[in-house]
């Protein structure tokens, strides 16, 4: 299995947009469900939770993203992977990024601080596998960006602060997303509004498909959705992808706050 930065699907993100909706102490829990030999299989947990944190010249909002498999399927293949971006409570734009992934003995470490005068991000890249002897090495970079760039964790929850009641059925969009050093485009459509049975009631919502340019990660025309309630929290509540190696599904399991 690749990296399962795909379970965190995301759509677009207005630059200046004011955040009204994701507040600190949010926790939101999701099973994911992979296909294998045609049946779909519960095989990690994931959870999204937000914090505030306080540095000496502001107050900042911890968006944390772990992902972690059952412990029956840790000898099959063992994901414990963090996502963790540090941002603006009312811009939601991202300082401090950071991505540590440990899956089936392979580990890489992702950190990026951004400097918006220079537009450039400070990043460090820190690999293992088990069969890299000699242990860790890092490469450090400094990277130029686009104004609107985020980080993968920032733009998730920047859709949530966007007032898509305002877009027609059938809108599109595109936005730019830092990943591994590089901007990646990702495109989203709005296919209209769907009710759907979810572990924590019965729930409207809006349905978007996500595409990636130039790149074969995500598979299939429609075929990486995202569910988001169509109410003023639009918690992402189900998402279905679809990539090379097979097919999943992620479902909300409980909200706190």
């Amino acid at each position: 299995m690749k990296s399962i930065s795909f379970f965190f699907l995301l759509v677009t993100a207005v630059v200046n947009a004011q955040n009204k909706t994701v507040k600190a102490g949010e926790v939101f829990n999701y099973n994911v469900s992979y296909r294998m030999s045609g049946i779909m299989n519960d095989i990690a947990r994931v959870t999204m939770e937000t914090s505030e944190v306080k540095t000496k010249k502001s107050t900042l909002l911890r968006l944390k993203c772990t992902a972690a498999t059952f412990s029956k399927w840790d000898n099959y293949f063992k994901i414990r992977d963090l996502y963790e971006s540090y941002v603006n409570p009312t811009t939601l734009t991202p300082y401090l990024y950071k991505r540590e992934i440990n899956e089936g003995g392979h580990y890489k470490f992702v950190k990026y601080n951004y400097n918006y005068k220079t537009k450039t991000v400070k990043s460090l890249i820190r690999k293992k596998s088990k069969n890299f002897e000699s242990g860790f090495w890092d490469r450090n970079k400094t990277i130029n960006f686009n104004t609107g760039t985020r980080d993968i964790v920032a733009t998730l929850y920047k859709l949530r602060s966007l007032d898509i009641h305002k877009a027609p059925i059938g809108a599109s969009d595109s936005f730019m997303v830092l990943f591994d050093n590089k901007e990646t485009k990702i495109s989203f459509k709005l296919l209209g509004k769907e009710t759907i049975n979810t572990a924590i009631g019965k729930k409207e919502c809006y349905k978007l498909a996500i595409t990636m340019a130039n790149s074969n990660v995500l598979k299939g025309k429609n075929s990486n959705l995202i569910w988001l309630t169509a109410d003023e929290n639009k918690i992402p509540v189900y998402a279905k992808f679809k990539i090379a190696i097979g097919s999943g599904e992620l479902k909300i399991q409980s909200v706190k706050n």
